[in-house]
C-alpha cells in the first residue's frame, strides 16, 4: 500500500527494485488491493509479478470503493461489485488468476454469505485460488467459512495492537485459517525511527490518534524501552517486534510494508532473531495487551472494522 498511497510520496523506480529484490531473497507474498492508489498499486506491481509469476503468491482485495476524486466512499461487498472488482484487478495486474482474494472490509449492508458466495464463484471460474477476509469479526468468520473455506484472515496485529488474541486468533486456529497481520510494526511506530514532525502531506498517520499528543508521547516511551532491549540483543527494535510476532505461531504470516530495499532487508533479517523465554517475558511486560494509548483509527475507518 505504502508504495502508492497513505505514507507520503512514492518512488516507483525504488519500489520496483524493492519488489524484485524481495523475490531474490525469498519474500514472495505480494499483498495489494484495488483501492490502493485508486488501482495504481496493482498496475505498479503487475510487471514484476508477471516476470516471475510462478514464484509470487499474489493477494489482492475488493470491497472498498472510491469516488471519482479517489477518496474512499464506503464499503461494497455486493456480488456485482466483487465480480467487477476481481475482473478489474486481473486486468490491472495483467495476470490470469489471483492466488488469494480478500474481502477488504465486511459490508454491513450485504450478508457475508452473499459476499463469500460471489467470491466462491470466482474460484469456480478459475480467476481466484483461495479466499480471505480482512478486519472481520469472529462470528462473521464462522459464517463465511460455512459458505466456502476461508484460507486467511488479514487484520492488524502487533505489539501495538494485541486485541486479536482475544477472539480472532482462537477462531482462526479452530478453523485452520492463517492469520496475516498487517501493520506489524504499528505503521512504522515500532521501528523507533518515527517522528510525527517529519510526516509529509498525505501521510495518513497525521490523523491517527496513536501518533498524536499525549498518546504519542506515551507510546514513544514504550518504544524507547523496546529499543533499549533491542540494542542489548544487537538488533533493531523493528526486528525485535517482528521476531515477537513470528514467535506467536507458524500460522502467523506478517506483511510489513516498505518502499525501500534497505528496510526490506532489515525486516527479513528478523527471522534470524532468536527470542528466549526471558526475552518474550520482557517484551510482554513492556507491551502488555492494552498498554499503547490512543485509538488505532480515526473517522470513518473506525466504523469499517467488523466486530
Amino acid at each position: 500500500m505504502g508504495m502508492s498511497q497513505s505514507y507520503g510520496p512514492g518512488d516507483d523506480a525504488e519500489s520496483l527494485a524493492t519488489l524484485r529484490h524481495a523475490i531474490d531473497i525469498g519474500v514472495t507474498l505480494f499483498d495489494t488491493a484495488a483501492v490502493y492508489g485508486f488501482g495504481a498499486n496493482e498496475r505498479l506491481i503487475g510487471p514484476v509479478v508477471r516476470e516471475q509469476r510462478e514464484r509470487v503468491f499474489l493477494a489482492t482485495k475488493a470491497g472498498i470503493v472510491r469516488g471519482s476524486d479517489g477518496e474512499p466512499m464506503g464499503l461494497d461487498g455486493s456480488p456485482a461489485e466483487i465480480a467487477r472488482s476481481c475482473d478489474d484487478s486481473l486486468a490491472r495486474l495483467g495476470v490470469e488468476h489471483i492466488d488469494l482474494f480478500y474481502l477488504h472490509r465486511v459490508d454491513p449492508r450485504t450478508p457475508i454469505e452473499e459476499s463469500v458466495g460471489a467470491m466462491s464463484r470466482l474460484v469456480e471460474a478459475g480467476k481466484v485460488r483461495y479466499l480471505g477476509l480482512s478486519e472481520a469479526g469472529a462470528t462473521t468468520i464462522r459464517r463465511a467459512h460455512e459458505v466456502h473455506p476461508i484460507t486467511a484472515l488479514q487484520s492488524e496485529y502487533s505489539l501495538w495492537w494485541r486485541e486479536p488474541e482475544d477472539a480472532l486468533l482462537p477462531v482462526c486456529r479452530e478453523l485452520g485459517i492463517a492469520f496475516v497481520p498487517f501493520s506489524p510494526l504499528g505503521r512504522g511506530f515500532l521501528s523507533g525511527a518515527f517522528s510525527a514532525t517529519a510526516l509529509t502531506a498525505g501521510d495518513m498517520r497525521q490523523t491517527l490518534p496513536r501518533f498524536q499528543g499525549e498518546a504519542g508521547d506515551h507510546n514513544r516511551r514504550l518504544v524507547a524501552a523496546l529499543e533499549a532491549m533491542a540494542s542489548a540483543k544487537g538488533c533493531a527494535a523493528s526486528q525485535l517486534a517482528l521476531a515477537w510476532l513470528l514467535s506467536r505461531g507458524d500460522d502467523i504470516v506478517p506483511i510489513p510494508g516498505t518502499k525501500r530495499r534497505v528496510y526490506l532487508d532489515s525486516n527479513a533479517a528478523a527471522t534470524a532473531v532468536a527470542l528466549s523465554a526471558d526475552d518474550l517475558a520482557a517484551i510482554n511486560a513492556i507491551f502488555a495487551p492494552g498498554a499503547p494509548a490512543g485509538d488505532r483509527y480515526s473517522g470513518v475507518m473506525a466504523t469499517w472494522v467488523d466486530r
